[in-house]
């Protein structure tokens, strides 16, 4: 396992670690506590030190999860959580410092730890950018012990820039992967100014980028991708990073044929990722241990050859860039 600096916060982290949003299950089932310990288990086992939950994900089950883990382990493990999605209506409104303490307090308890190492701002609406006060409240709470770092994780670069104007972010969460490349213009280079971390998210574009889907596969009721395509229950940029399902499955295969002969194309996708020096880290996710090791062997493969960056731009020039760049 090769570890990065995450920003500011100074902590070395394995350059691929782990996303807890689908842990203990798949989008839209029930929490499976034992599936997650091994989940868990195999990230850990394998290098893995940095972990991503929120509070929201299967009701805070995931961050007890997490927090098992990271208490049963003698090592150091960094956990990343998130607040602010609990709130309902999600909107400016209801952003306020009191409201964002009890839910760092609520994940405090939930994962038994005295102080989180960072809380995340999880996708806030806009008008919240321009709130010193709500930025401020980390700083009480990093001056009371309870946390070490704050970030934000956001949808559009738009917010991504306006965040790091606040001194006290140390990092900040965004989608970036071979169907969503904005990020890596101005953002990038904005950030490594400021010394700000970069977690990568979504990396797999929602499954799109493991090259497994077909016109045929069936997303249940209650999977985000069969529930958001049109932004139903939060941005649709979540949901196969925007990008329309049929148009991704054209790229994909266009993807297929540039990388005919090699590792598969999720290994690709996520290497594809780490060519970017900006990065801190990238967080796939996993619903079964399995998916952990398939992940992290991306970590071993040589760098993509400048024929097949250029191949991958050409990709996304053909089929994305028009309907998705300027969106976020």
């Amino acid at each position: 396992m090769t570890y990065r600096k995450l920003g500011k916060t100074g902590f070395e982290i394995s350059e691929i670690s782990l996303g807890a949003w689908q842990l203990g299950g798949k989008w839209g089932s029930a929490f499976d506590h034992s599936n997650a310990e091994r989940i868990l288990d195999a990230a850990i086992g394998q290098g893995v030190n940095f972990i991503d939950t929120a509070d929201v994900y299967s009701d805070g089950e995931s961050e007890a999860a997490v927090g098992r883990a990271v208490r049963a382990y003698p090592g150091r493990i960094y956990v990343a959580t998130k607040c602010g999605r609990r709130l309902n209506p999600h909107r400016n409104e209801s952003y306020t410092p009191r409201a964002l303490r009890s839910f760092v307090e609520d994940s405090l308890r939930n994962m038994r730890m005295e102080a989180l190492d960072l809380v995340q701002l999880h996708c806030p609406p806009w008008e919240v950018y321009y709130r010193p006060e709500i930025f401020g409240l980390f700083d009480r709470l990093k001056e009371e012990g309870k946390i070490l770092n704050m970030g934000v994780s956001v949808e559009k670069v738009e917010e991504a820039l306006k965040a790091i104007q606040y001194p006290n972010v140390a990092t900040v969460q965004i989608i970036f992967n071979m169907f969503r490349h904005r990020p890596a213009e101005l953002f990038f280079q904005e950030a490594r100014k400021k010394g700000v971390g970069i977690i990568a998210r979504v990396p797999l574009a929602s499954g799109l980028l493991t090259g497994t889907y077909s016109k045929h596969t069936h997303f249940h009721p209650g999977d985000h991708r069969h529930d958001n395509r049109q932004g139903e229950q939060f941005d649709k940029g979540e949901t196969f990073s925007g990008v329309d399902y049929d148009t991704g499955l054209k790229a994909v295969e266009a993807l297929k044929k540039l990388f005919a002969g090699k590792e598969s194309l999720a290994a690709q996708a996520l290497r594809w990722v780490l060519m970017f020096d900006a990065v801190s880290t990238v967080i796939p996710g996993a619903s079964r241990p399995e998916q952990v090791a398939l992940n992290l062997a991306a970590g071993m493969l040589s760098p993509l050859t400048e024929a097949e960056m250029q191949g991958v731009q050409a990709v996304y020039e053909r089929y994305i860039r028009e309907p998705v760049h300027q969106l976020w």
